[in-house]
């Protein structure tokens, strides 16, 4: 046990590098700018997406929490709960391809209603996450914890910095949280997918599109979900 707590510790300082690593110039420009299409974008129509993020994700996260089964507490090791994790990620990015295929081969209609679909589903994965390494997701803590490997996975280069700041200090900084910036939560992940979802919207690629976006979508939480509890599990 104590070689793969090893091995997982040269992985870790990998993921950190990997994360903290500037994103490519395409990324940058794209970033640069949606978010001078987002200062465009009147207040009120700000305020209504906020509120609209705000209120579905808080509703996702409490029926997560419900229907994730907590885990018994009997005794297992790093190693196995990363198997248990590899084994729940194939099972959702398996569900998530086919929702981003199904609603990207039904067109702008359905591909709007991806973005609450795939959001519920990456949710859900994240509180089967924090089970399997044996967190508490009655807490709010561990709730907005979970937020946090969300924004994570999907945020620009200095968000990403600053919330990877926060986690790998999670026991001091969670004193000072009392909830996320929804506004900011909204506009890094819609920022973040972007493309993919606007791509998706096309007929006749769509559910290709979808189903690619959806697969790496997953892939990306996932990673980001195991190395987080890793890395608040091992105290690196």
């Amino acid at each position: 046990m104590a070689e793969y707590e090893e091995k997982v510790r040269d992985e870790l300082a990998l993921w950190q590098r990997k994360i903290l690593k500037r994103s490519s110039l395409l990324n940058r420009v794209s970033k640069q700018t949606q978010t001078k299409v987002n200062r465009l974008i009147p207040e009120k129509i700000h305020h209504v997406m906020t509120e609209s993020i705000k209120n579905m994700v808080k509703a996702t996260l409490v029926g997560s929490n419900v229907t994730t089964k907590k885990r018994e507490s009997i005794e297992v090791n790093l190693f196995e709960q990363d198997e248990q994790l590899k084994e729940k990620l194939s099972t959702y990015r398996k569900t998530a391809v086919i929702e981003g295929a199904g609603t990207g081969a039904g067109g702008i209609l359905l591909g709007l209603a991806d973005f609450p679909l795939l959001l519920s589903i990456k949710m859900k994965f994240l509180f089967e996450a924090a089970a399997i390494y044996g967190f508490d997701t009655n807490k709010y803590e561990e709730r907005l914890f979970i937020l946090h490997v969300f924004q994570l996975a999907f945020s620009s280069d200095e968000k990403r910095k600053e919330v990877f700041d926060t986690m790998k200090n999670w026991e001091t900084k969670k004193q000072e949280l009392l909830d996320v910036d929804w506004r900011v939560f909204q506009q890094e992940y819609r920022d973040y997918i972007d493309l993919a979802k606007m791509l998706q919207l096309i007929p006749g690629i769509g559910a290709v599109v979808g189903a690619y976006a959806n697969y790496n979508l997953l892939d990306q939480l996932g990673e980001t979900a195991m190395n987080a509890y890793r890395l608040r599990l091992l105290g690196v």
